[in-house]
């Protein structure tokens, strides 16, 4: 029955003492941590927002060229230097077009939206750097 008591007084001590010694840490080593995952979320949306771009890019380009294919295929049927039965192809590249249209409209939209998620991110930063700023001056 001792052994069962010493036992239970060693167990109660030994909680008492990971209660006491428990220790967190350093703050600013928080705040280099959080710092860094902001980082990486930051360099994330600038990569998405330049994928965004080189991909409006280039169906802009690709929109320029089938519009201009287009318009002379239009001329040249009615010049009468192109077939009647082009108006397929016509009917294609109108169909591209306007497919064209709808996706850079898209890619704007996302781009927005990166752009507004980026503010936030840096929002965010500020933030934490100036209530660390003012637990600083309220302790000091």
């Amino acid at each position: 029955m001792a052994v069962y008591v010493a036992m239970q007084q060693f167990r109660k001590a030994d909680r008492m003492a990971s209660i006491f010694g428990f220790r967190s840490r350093d703050p600013a080593r928080d705040r280099q941590t959080d710092l860094q995952r902001f980082d990486r979320l930051a360099k994330l949306f600038d990569q998405i927002a330049a994928e965004i771009e080189a991909e409006k890019t280039g169906l802009e380009n690709r929109y320029k060229s089938t519009a201009a294919n287009a318009a002379f295929l239009v001329e040249a049927m009615e010049n009468g230097s192109a077939s009647a039965s082009k108006g397929s192809d016509v009917s294609a590249m109108t169909s591209s077009i306007l497919n064209c249209e709808r996706r850079i409209a898209e890619l704007a939209r996302q781009k927005g939206l990166m752009k507004e998620l980026r503010h936030s991110l840096d929002a965010i930063v500020e933030d934490g750097s100036n209530r660390l700023a003012a637990q600083a001056t309220a302790r000091g």
